[in-house]
């Protein structure tokens, strides 16, 4: 009966947490999150190998039968600051120069998660998450009427002008009204792990994903779209896409443990709305892959963890795609082609460390940090303009821990802080100007979780 009225308080959870996730905007300062979970939080992802919770889809399905059983639910409030500022630009184009924050700085990201041993050698797990996304808004403007909808250019008298936007004045990227774009993603992973021999576990999860999309603002661009009525300013649309996550966790000595994952690329629905946009008119979800080892040393009450991921953005046109791809062969690579613009992303590659020490039988403190390569491949005119609606961090630290009241029942939180490098270079919107991007991000998350 116990184990019955737990299973009815995950599946209420997971429609919470849905019709909250559907409520509420994904954002952060890159396009995948710190770490899926309690444990994860707190030690700034480095988890690939350790165990202690339920939320192994999004890392290494294999530590499901290592859970046990129990649900995991927690909600992520992340805090974004962005700003962007534009110098430098003379003449006609001096109107140009302005700063803009983004307006949205608050967001609440729900997950859950669930486990069950079937046997001693089989165990099954399901996991809800976000996986990331980028979410900016700048209302700001220039504050000269007609001049929005323009895009300088000194082959064409008077520029290249598009007709949506009237007598209105210019936003940051030369359109009228609030630009911005905001990507969500929901996926659910259910998946099992079984012991393939003594010590050394394998899991499977397939990755089952919707997506929401919204551009706005952009309208002085439309005209060099392959689909100029499906570029922006198109409302929500919605893409549904799969792929698999696969893992292996082993005890390799006494007190160290290895653990290894990799996920296939997420091949997403095209946006039809935003075919004129989107390089694809697909936003998949990259390939990467994890390995990592956690070390507890016997008589101590510390474990040392240690993972290396791999994103590959790159792979993704429209990730990879260079930002002038369209500006500068706007016949030959319209937007919203295989060759059209994109961020400019490069493959990425993470390193982290976390520690936990059991300062007493019904508290962990954690702790962690990871050092990401900057996915942008450089602060050239083929990089900065794009970046300002996707800026990414480069250093981050997170704390926490959990408290146990009793035997069933655990605490969690977490607090952790993203530095993103002031990144800036040539623009290329407005000819002879330099662009620069300032971000950080702090996150503060609170979760439950129920031992069955």
């Amino acid at each position: 009966m116990t184990s019955r009225k737990n299973l009815n308080m995950f599946a209420l959870v997971v429609g919470l947490l849905m019709g909250g996730w559907m409520a509420a905007s994904q954002a952060g300062g890159g396009y995948f999150m710190l770490g899926y979970g309690p444990l994860a939080r707190q030690m700034a992802g480095a988890t690939t190998a350790m165990t202690g919770d339920a939320f192994a889809g999004p890392s290494n399905p294999a530590k499901w039968l290592a859970a046990g059983n129990r649900v995991d639910i927690g909600a992520e409030f992340l805090m974004p600051y962005r700003r962007v500022e534009r110098t430098g630009a003379t003449g006609d184009n001096a109107i140009h120069n302005f700063a803009n924050t983004s307006a949205k700085d608050v967001f609440i990201l729900p997950e859950a998660a669930f486990s069950r041993r079937i046997n001693d050698r089989l165990a099954v797990g399901v996991t809800l998450y976000g996986n990331g996304g980028l979410n900016t808004e700048y209302r700001g403007n220039n504050g000269v009427p007609g001049s929005s909808g323009i895009i300088p250019d000194p082959t064409t008298p008077g520029g290249i002008t598009a007709p949506d936007c009237g007598n209105k004045p210019a936003n940051f990227f030369l359109g009228c009204d609030k630009v911005g774009i905001d990507i969500a993603q929901l996926i659910v992973a259910p998946g099992f792990a079984y012991e393939v021999a003594p010590g050394h576990t394998v899991g499977v999860a397939p990755l089952l994903t919707v997506q929401r999309f919204e551009a706005y603002g952009m309208q002085a661009f439309a005209p060099l779209s392959k689909l100029p009525s499906d570029f922006t300013n198109r409302g929500w649309d919605w893409a549904l896409g799969a792929g698999v996550r696969v893992g292996w966790l082993g005890q390799v000595a006494p007190g160290l443990t290895l653990g290894a994952a990799w996920a296939s690329r997420v091949y997403m629905d095209e946006f039809e709305k935003y075919d004129g946009l989107i390089a694809d008119g697909q936003l998949d979800i990259p390939e990467n892959f994890s390995v990592g080892a956690a070390a507890r040393p016997i008589g101590t009450k510390f474990t040392f963890t240690f993972d290396y991921q791999r994103i590959n953005f790159g792979d993704v046109n429209s990730m990879g795609n260079g930002v002038m791809n369209t500006p500068l062969n706007p016949v030959g690579n319209p937007f919203g082609s295989s060759t059209g613009s994109g961020f400019n992303w490069d493959n990425q590659n993470n390193y982290k460390v976390g520690v936990a020490y059991a300062f007493s039988p019904t508290l962990v403190i954690r702790g962690g940090y990871v050092y990401g390569d900057t996915a942008q491949r450089d602060n050239t005119i083929n990089t900065v303009s794009f970046n300002m609606l996707a800026p990414n961090a480069e250093h981050q630290t997170a704390t926490g821990f959990s408290w146990q009241p009793n035997t069933r029942h655990e605490f969690h939180f977490s607090y952790s802080h993203f530095y993103a490098p002031d990144f800036g270079g040539p623009s290329a919107i407005v000819p002879g100007s330099t662009e620069v991007v300032e971000a950080h991000v702090n996150t503060a998350m609170i979760g439950w979780s129920w031992r069955m």
